[in-house]
Formats: structure tokens, C-alpha cells, sequence
């Protein structure tokens, strides 16, 4: 009897277990949406790794389903990654910060990042996308379009592919060392104290032009008298530090012609705070007599040289220390004693009204209040010279009224510090007290908000919130400014107020009959738009902002 011949079963075609991308395509196709309108920092090489390993035929079927579970998390970070948000290192960074958030403002900013006309879309999308499936292999053009975007990212910087220029990707860095070896040899300051700016905008380009700018910045300094001559004047410094106050901010809230902007002598168009977040912002202030530092030097010694009012204390003036807060949350009291080296003892806060409950349930104290506390007696020394830093916060957002859990009106908060400054102006002008008057805020409110970012949030410091609106008054002079304020249109930071303060100090501009304010204010120090937090730099590079996160590459600022 005769065994059956086996008839041998070949191995099927290894092709025959490529299944697409299933629901993945979906992902992809809200990604691309994403990135067609501007709301994607689009890693195209990260993600065309992914699709392949989507994409990667697996004959067995218990691997192939444990490959999709596996994808869910490294899908999920990836597209964290391509998004603007703040990024594992800055949540760390700011963990203890966020722990003192009350839950109802946790709560007010998580609703921010729902955009429920998008929402809508992606509801749409998916209709779409589960209709034209049954007919159209979706996973084809999938495939075809992230092939497509790698190949564009590679040709360069320059290839502009969706409305508005938004580039692609990463900037390449195409020429490496000899690139960087370039820039370096090309930035020589040609516009006033700025590094020149004629290398293409490489990833390697911008990192030397800014390795070059804190090289230049850290030779700059203010030069104080060492003594003041026997004639000089005796007056009193009022630094008011305000926190979330932005050219934009203003606008935004309809309050570029409240009457406060009239009073001032001197006006900033372009004063960078060169940071988003308060402690490094009052920190820089006070290291205002020395050029801008990095974001890791700020929490490094300075000279005696760099501290504005260490310098003034030399020249006899006793420094004074006011909050509009208790400076506990994020430790900045604390801040200001280390790395600000600000040591006068904080002004008496016992007494004083509450006009808010800030975002962590802390008092914040009316402004007006504390003023006038100054004004009235701690802040006067009749014929002695005195410098004070003023801090106050109630436009930060998440401040509400006592009561209520939902953020105030950053328009009604901003409508009644205006009114209180005004007031204030008013009362120390008729005091006839010889006052120099500093406005320098900490830092714009994103009030808007923008592509990047939702509003309220600063974790990368965008040219919307650093641009702030710097400005000074001087009362009690015996030829006071006429007319409109003069506008500093040139880019500028803390050491051109450190310079303007230094050339009054002598305080003879109180009692000349006439003053030339031309002089007084030409020549400047010039300081290029730079801003830095922990995590993320931002720079103007030839009329264009760039931003770094984390480290990598530099993309352009989506406008």
C-alpha cells in the first residue's frame, strides 16, 4: 500500500501580512491638519519611524495586536512632541509650583486647551474618514504625504509649503561646524551693541549668533560715579515691577489710550523683559547694570557691579523693598535675596486691604494701598536719597475676587491699576517730592494667546509677552518734560534702564532750569530681542523670531 504523497505548502509572500495603517490613519490625517493650519512643530522624520514601524508586516496575528498596544503610548508621546506644549522637562521643573494651583484655576486652565470648533472638525474628520475608507485605500496617501514632508524637510529651510510661510519640521542644519564657523565669523556688532545677523538662519547659524550675543553681552556694563559730587541732588527711586503686562496685553484690553500713558517722560516701544516667568524677570531687573545673562547664569554670582541697586547703595541711597504680595509662591521673596541680592527688609503688609485672591489662594493686596503707605511715611526721608522695588502681581492670570472661583476680568483688573497708578501720579505730583519713577513689567499676560500657546500660558517666551512697556516719570523737577512722552523705538532690556537711572543719579535734573532731553536719552544701550526661559529660547533673526525647545533644533515662531 502506497503512502500519500504531501504536497508541500509554501510560505506565504511575506507582503501578503501588510494590513495598513488602520485607525492610524486617522492620526496621521490630524496631524497634517494640524500642521496645514499652523498648530504643529511637525517632527517628519520621528514620525515617518513610526508609520514604518506601524507599517511593519507581522505574520504573527498575537504580535501584530500587542504591536497596537504598544503604539498607543509612543503614539500619544510622539504627538505631545510635535505639539507646542510644555515638554516632560518643564512640567518637572515647575512641578512644585503647579502643586500650590488651586484646583479651580487646574481646572480653568485645562478647559483653555479645548477648542470646540476644532473639536467639530476632527468630528467631521472622522466621518469622512470612516465614509471614503470603505473605498479609498486611505494608508496609500498616508504613506505618499509623509514621504512627501521628509523630502521637503531635507531640501531646506527656505521651502515655505503651508499659508503664512510655516515651515515644515526642523530648520536644517545643513553646513554643521563650517556653518557655525561662519555666523561666528560674521557676528561683529554693526547695529549699535547687536551681533550682525547675515548668516542663513541654520540650526547651527542661530546657536552661534546667540553664543555670540551672550559673549558680547557679558562685556557690558553701566559705569556709576564712584562718588557723587557735592552739588548733587537728593531724590527717591520708585521701581514698579508689574507682573503680565504686555504692549499686547494693552491692546488687547482696549487700554492704549487710558489716560496713565500720558503722564510718562519717557516711553519703550520695544523693551524686551527677555523672559516669561516673574523670579528670573525681577531678577534680571535687579542685575539690570551688567548685560543679559543666559537663563543658567541668572542663578549663578554676579559682580557687586551688576546689582542696580547695590550700585545705588554705594552712592548713599537706602534701598527699600515693597510686595503687593506675600513673594511665598515659586519662593520669590527668596529669589530676590539670592540672586537679586536684594536684602533691604520687606515693608510692613499689616493692615493693608485685599483686593484679590491670587491663583494659589494667596492675598494680593490693593496696589493704591501700598502706595500710599509709601507715600505717606515709609517711603519718605525727608532730604535723603532712597531706591525702591516695588513687585506687584494683580494681573497675573488665575487672580480672582473673594467669593468667586473663576478668573477676574484681566480688563476690570487692568482698568483699576491703571486708575490707581494714575491717582498715584497725581497725589506724588502735587507732593512736590523729587521722585524718579521706573515702570518696568516682569512680563506680558498672553492674554491672546497664539498658535504656540493658549492664553494664559508663558512656558515659551514669544515676542508677544516679552515686549513690554517700560517707561519713566520724573516729579518734582523744576523744569519738568513737555509734551508727549519720547518713544524708544530701538530694541532694548534692563541696561538702558540702568544707564538712564545712572545718569540722573547725581539728581541735578531736579533743580536744572532747563533739561536737555535729547541727551539724556540718546545713545542708549541697544540689547537684541533674546528671551529664555528653562526650556525654551526665542531670538530675532533677521526681522523673524525663532524658537528652540528643550535643546534641539530652531523652527520659526508660527505667526
Amino acid at each position: 500500500m502506497t503512502k500519500p504523497t504531501k504536497t508541500a505548502v509554501s510560505p506565504s509572500p511575506f507582503w501578503q501580512y501588510w494590513r495598513g495603517l488602520s485607525g492610524w490613519n486617522f492620526y496621521f490625517l490630524v496631524k497634517f491638519g494640524l500642521l496645514w493650519a499652523g498648530y504643529l512643530n511637525f517632527h517628519a522624520l520621528q514620525n515617518l519611524v513610526f508609520m514604518a514601524f506601524l507599517l511593519l508586516p507581522i505574520p504573527n496575528s498575537k504580535l501584530h495586536k500587542w504591536r497596537h498596544w504598544i503604539a498607543i503610548p509612543i503614539g500619544f508621546a510622539l504627538f505631545w512632541h510635535d505639539t507646542w506644549l510644555p515638554g516632560p522637562e518643564s512640567i518637572f521643573s515647575q512641578g512644585s509650583q503647579l502643586a500650590g494651583f488651586s484646583m479651580d484655576y487646574i481646572i480653568d486652565l485645562v478647559t483653555r486647551f479645548i477648542n470646540w470648533q476644532m473639536v467639530g472638525l476632527f468630528f467631521v474628520g472622522l466621518v469622512a474618514w470612516l465614509f471614503l475608507s470603505q473605498w479609498v485605500r486611505v494608508t496609500v496617501f498616508i504613506v505618499a504625504a509623509m514621504l512627501w514632508l521628509n523630502l521637503i524637510t531635507v531640501v531646506g529651510p527656505n521651502f515655505s509649503l503651508f499659508p503664512g510661510g510655516q515651515q515644515t519640521g526642523t530648520v536644517t542644519t545643513t553646513g554643521g561646524t563650517a556653518a557655525a564657523t561662519i555666523a561666528t565669523a560674521n557676528a561683529k556688532p554693526v547695529v549699535g551693541d547687536i551681533p550682525a545677523q547675515t548668516a542663513p538662519p541654520t540650526s547651527a547659524n542661530l546657536n552661534a549668533w546667540l553664543s555670540s550675543f551672550y559673549a558680547a553681552e557679558d562685556k557690558r556694563q553701566t559705569t556709576f560715579p564712584t562718588a557723587l559730587p557735592a552739588d548733587a541732588q537728593p531724590f527717591e527711586l520708585l521701581v514698579i515691577n508689574i507682573c503680565s503686562l504686555s504692549w499686547d496685553d494693552i491692546e488687547a484690553a482696549g487700554l492704549m489710550q487710558h489716560p496713565l500713558w500720558s503722564h510718562f517722560d519717557i516711553v519703550f516701544k520695544h523693551f524686551n523683559s527677555a523672559t516669561s516667568y516673574s523670579g528670573p524677570a525681577a531678577i534680571r531687573l535687579l542685575r539690570a547694570s551688567c548685560g543679559q545673562p543666559s537663563h543658567t547664569n541668572l542663578y549663578s554670582p554676579a559682580g557687586k557691579q551688576c546689582y542696580l541697586f547695590d550700585n545705588l547703595a554705594t552712592l548713599g541711597f537706602k534701598n527699600q523693598l515693597m510686595l503687593g504680595h506675600n513673594g511665598v509662591f515659586g519662593d520669590f521673596l527668596k529669589e530676590l535675596r539670592n540672586y537679586g541680592d536684594m536684602q533691604a527688609p520687606l515693608m510692613d503688609q499689616k493692615g493693608l486691604p485685599v483686593s484679590l485672591l491670587g491663583f494659589d489662594g494667596s492675598p494680593v493686596y490693593d496696589d493704591l494701598a501700598v502706595l500710599n503707605r509709601w507715600l505717606e511715611g515709609e517711603g519718605k526721608e525727608n532730604g535723603e536719597r532712597t531706591a525702591t522695588f516695588f513687585n506687584i502681581l494683580p494681573l497675573h492670570d488665575g487672580n480672582h475676587f473673594a467669593g468667586q472661583s473663576k478668573t477676574a476680568d484681566y480688563k476690570v483688573r487692568a482698568q483699576k491699576l491703571f486708575d490707581e497708578l494714575d491717582s498715584f501720579f497725581t497725589e506724588l505730583e502735587k507732593s512736590g517730592r523729587k521722585v524718579m519713577v521706573v515702570i518696568a513689567p516682569e512680563h506680558g499676560g498672553a492674554l491672546k494667546g497664539d498658535k504656540m500657546q493658549v492664553s494664559g500660558l508663558r512656558d515659551i517666551p514669544s515676542p508677544n509677552i516679552t515686549n513690554v512697556p517700560a517707561a519713566i516719570k520724573f516729579f518734582g523737577m523744576k523744569a519738568p518734560h513737555q509734551g508727549s512722552a519720547i518713544e524708544i523705538d530701538q530694541p532694548s532690556s534692563y541696561l538702558a534702564i540702568s544707564e538712564l537711572v545712572a545718569r540722573a543719579v547725581d539728581g541735578k535734573m531736579f533743580t536744572e532750569d532747563s533739561v536737555n532731553w535729547d541727551q539724556y536719552t540718546s545713545n542708549l544701550p541697544q540689547t537684541a530681542p533674546v528671551s529664555e526661559n528653562s526650556n525654551a529660547v526665542v531670538i530675532q533673526y533677521q526681522g523673524k523670531p525663532y524658537v528652540r525647545l528643550n535643546g534641539g533644533d530652531w523652527v520659526p515662531y508660527p505667526q
